[in-house]
């Protein structure tokens, strides 16, 4: 079971050489929307937390490792323009050292006016987007656990529809003694089964490191990821993501976070030359947890002009 994961895990990573050359328009761009109230208040990337909280497998499922048997978990995002995405998890401790789970996740855009090329109106069409998962970990070591997922992806706007295959490579090490945990994602490897035209779609392939650390003696961690680096070429700010969070007691967390890349696509020029983000970045959260149930909660600025909402929650069984 190592080796195997090593292996796949080694030879995918060559494969990112090929996807780096082109940065063609992806699909399937719900995939980046944050899912665990958790990881949005950090700024939305975060792949290195270690903590109770299945939603973070959707960052990282090598995370899963650190999930309480038979947790369910449930997610909720208002987006901009009325766009409203949900999911759901549950997983199996199968070994003292294997985890599995799966996951569904669904993306509605609402409804939309839908008009002929001669602008008479045809009435109202929707569009969605769904993913159907399914995870496993294993610990290599003691500190080390690796993740796989794998997704079957739909895509469906009015009549039309498309389908699509990824999957998802994490590692994760973590030293509970110095409180330092370091993880490698390769996120969206596959493409398209049936596309909605002739062309196409590349998956939003990206692959992140990230790193946490809590200081010993006290309730503060912080977190640094660094997002699509299968783009060398992109900018160094467009590469950042940051936070924070304090632990004030076992049952209790807040945190904040700020998403670089976010923040510098989303500055606008004002008529006097100067350009700013309006706040577009920035990420607030905290969650609480009695017993079995938890729930957290998050704030993010995804637009100049929107913000948007994550909720978590979950019960272990």
């Amino acid at each position: 079971m190592k080796k195997a994961l090593s292996v796949i895990f080694m030879a995918l990573t060559f494969l990112t050489k090929a996807t780096a050359q082109n940065d063609s328009q992806t699909g399937y761009n719900f995939l980046r929307l944050p899912v665990s109230a958790h990881a949005a208040a950090l700024g939305g990337d975060n792949i290195s937390v270690i903590d109770d909280d299945e939603a973070l497998i959707f960052n990282n499922p090598a995370l899963l490792s650190s999930v309480t048997d038979k947790s369910l978990n449930l997610n909720y995002m208002s987006y901009m323009q009325g766009a409203k995405t949900a999911s759901a998890s549950f997983n199996r401790v199968v070994t003292e050292r294997a985890s599995w789970a799966a996951s569904a996740q669904y993306l509605d855009y609402g409804k939309m006016k839908e008009r002929d090329e001669n602008n008479v109106d045809l009435g109202e069409f929707s569009a969605k987007d769904i993913s159907l998962a399914g995870y496993f970990s294993y610990l290599l070591t003691d500190r080390l656990s690796g993740g796989i997922t794998a997704k079957f992806l739909a895509s469906y706007i009015a009549d039309y529809n498309s389908l699509a295959v990824g999957v998802d490579l994490g590692l994760n090490y973590y030293d509970p003694d110095k409180e330092w945990s370091l993880s490698l994602v390769l996120k969206n490897l596959g493409g398209e089964l049936k596309a909605y035209e002739e062309d196409y779609n590349r998956m939003p392939f990206d692959m992140q490191l990230g790193v946490s650390k809590r200081f010993v003696n006290m309730p503060l961690r912080v977190h640094a990821t660094l997002v699509d680096l299968n783009h060398p070429h992109y900018k160094l700010v467009n590469h950042v993501v940051i936070g924070a969070d304090a632990l004030l007691s076992d049952n209790f967390w807040i945190g904040m976070g700020y998403n670089f890349r976010r923040a510098n696509e989303m500055k606008v020029a004002s008529s006097d030359g100067k350009s700013s983000s309006h706040g577009a970045g920035l990420s607030l959260g905290a969650g609480l947890t009695l017993n079995r149930f938890k729930a957290a909660a998050s704030w993010g600025k995804y637009h100049v002009s929107s913000s948007g909402v994550v909720i978590s929650i979950a019960y272990s069984l």
